[in-house]
């Protein structure tokens, strides 16, 4: 069973403008979704991908990864809360989950919070953080995500870019430091990537791509940095 601290997250509203979320936070601030931001990037990349695979063939790909994706999440956030129903699930999405039950039963505890909306007004962005707990116990922010094949560390700088968001997102709302982010991914037919770094490492580079995705979209440079 898994320990669960009495850490409340209020929720905030979101609104979607121009194709975009962004999310309301207290004072009326309209912050986009790390999400977005880092997404912006990674347009031109999937653009030649569907390209080069075809419309139908990437659009059942992109369909099948958002499914399951969708489902192990809410098994591994599930699995946390001490109330999986794996009776609720496809056989699929149950294997690819068991490939994570060890890992998050042994190095996950004491958690703060699960699918809390965070927001931060030094980076002028906001977002829903997978789980911030204790893994192995050092506070972080632990993001589970699935992939059809291993990924490469040089080629994944946008998850450690936006769990280094949580970790100063979720700092300013509770004044508790976090410095340390976790990535695992549920790769199909391999072993679990885990890949854990240090928030001060990521916190630059996200600072500079937020600052590009104001200039990019036309907002005024001070809302962003």
């Amino acid at each position: 069973m898994f320990k669960h601290l009495d850490y409340v997250i209020p929720e905030i509203k979101t609104e979607t403008i121009d194709r975009k979320r962004y999310y309301v936070t207290p004072s009326g601030e309209k912050y986009p979704s790390i999400t977005t931001v880092l997404g912006h990037f990674n347009k031109k990349g999937i653009l030649e991908w569907r390209k080069r695979v075809g419309e139908k063939e990437a659009n059942r790909i992109s369909t099948q990864a958002s499914r399951r994706g969708t489902k192990v999440h809410q098994m591994c956030e599930d699995f946390i809360n001490n109330k999986l129903e794996e009776n609720k699930f496809m056989p699929t999405d149950k294997e690819t989950f068991n490939s994570l039950r060890n890992i998050l039963t042994d190095n996950i505890n004491n958690i703060h919070c699960q699918e809390a909306s965070l927001y931060s007004d030094y980076l002028k962005v906001a977002g829903r953080v997978d789980c911030v707990a204790e893994w192995n116990n050092r506070l972080s922010v632990i993001d589970f995500k699935t992939s059809r094949k291993l990924k490469k560390k040089e080629y994944i700088s946008n998850y450690f870019q936006q769990g280094a968001a949580y970790c100063v997102m979720y700092e300013e709302r509770t004044k508790i430091p976090v410095d340390q982010l976790v990535i695992v991914i549920a790769v199909d037919g391999e072993s679990p990537q885990i890949f854990i770094e240090k928030r001060d490492t990521w916190v630059l580079s996200l600072m500079k791509k937020i600052k590009l995705y104001g200039e990019e979209n036309g907002k005024e440079r001070s809302r962003y940095v």
